[in-house]
């Protein structure tokens, strides 16, 4: 499900950022974005992830600055390394010398941002903000699920419509199938006659490829399934528990009876038109629904 939480602590001197994103996903997927010298983190935001998701693309970035320090961090040993090499290449190529240090400062490893946490932290220091970046991670992590839980509610009267819509499309299918199912018969009848021209043919061999066709064109073992799988629909939508990947093959299975219905379209004239419209209609519904079961964990 999508959404986007951050929460910020600021203690001892460190002020710490998280950010968490997190966009619809089959599985979940956990990218975590750490400042160089904080990796040691990864591991500990990855497993606080885990246990409050179970689906989503979600993204993890932590931010540290100090809250006390100067306005910019000069690495003067990298500096100097590049000061040095600049200085050899205008002595080897004769350039005129050039006392202007903006593009120096320029170069990556020289300047570090206000505030930025740089360099090698002692693993005391790491030891004490342990605690504080889980602090600020589970913080942004409530935050994101108590947003998902709300769209989650939004989702689930959206799902229950859906749902809905397609029990009485298949309803109003299973009345037009039944009204036509006489009618169907006679026009088989008669087009078995047609083809026959007056040709003698065994009664019991007649009735027997009718009925053959006749059942290939019989909808109800199709309209019972779908019937059935929108019922278990709404049992596991007013449950508990991970019941995303259930929602999923729920559909699938949904999807196939419906291409099964649209592949024998038993109705004739306007009452087979309003069975493929049902049909497709039924199909669109199930296409809107796993779009949305994609957020449902």
């Amino acid at each position: 499900m999508t959404g986007y939480a951050q929460a910020r602590v600021e203690r001892d001197g460190w002020l710490l950022r998280v950010n968490v994103r997190s966009l619809n996903h089959r599985f979940l997927d956990v990218h975590v974005r750490l400042p160089e010298g904080f990796e040691s983190f990864e591991p500990q935001i990855r497993q606080l992830a885990r246990d409050r998701l179970r689906r989503g693309h979600v993204e993890i970035t932590l931010r540290v600055e100090t809250v006390h320090g100067p306005a910019v961090r000069v690495n003067r040993e990298i500096a100097g390394a590049y000061l040095h090499a600049v200085t050899e290449l205008r002595r080897e190529f004769a350039l005129a010398p050039d006392d202007d240090l903006m593009p120096l400062l320029r170069l990556p490893g020289v300047v570090t941002a206000a505030g930025a946490a740089g360099g090698p932290l002692a693993e005391e220091d790491l030891e004490r903000l342990g605690a504080q970046v889980k602090a600020c991670a589970e913080e942004a992590l409530d935050r994101l699920e108590e947003m998902r839980q709300a769209e989650g509610r939004s989702l689930a009267d959206e799902m229950h419509r859906l749902v809905a819509g397609i029990g009485a499309a298949t309803a109003e299918v299973e009345a037009l199938a039944e009204r036509s199912r006489p009618l169907y018969a006679q026009r088989l009848k008669s087009r078995i006659e047609e083809l026959l021209g007056g040709a003698a043919l065994d009664a019991a061999r007649l009735a027997q490829e009718a009925a053959l066709l006749a059942e290939r064109a019989d909808v109800s073992e199709e309209l019972a399934r779908l019937r059935s799988h929108v019922d278990q629909f709404g049992q596991l939508m007013s449950g508990s528990g991970e019941i995303g990947k259930k929602l999923d093959f729920l559909l699938q299975e949904m999807q196939r009876e419906a291409n099964t219905l649209l592949s024998k379209t038993p109705g004739l004239g306007q009452d087979g038109l309003a069975i493929t419209d049902r049909g497709l209609h039924i199909k669109a519904e199930i296409e809107r629904l796993k779009e949305q079961v994609q957020n449902v964990e």
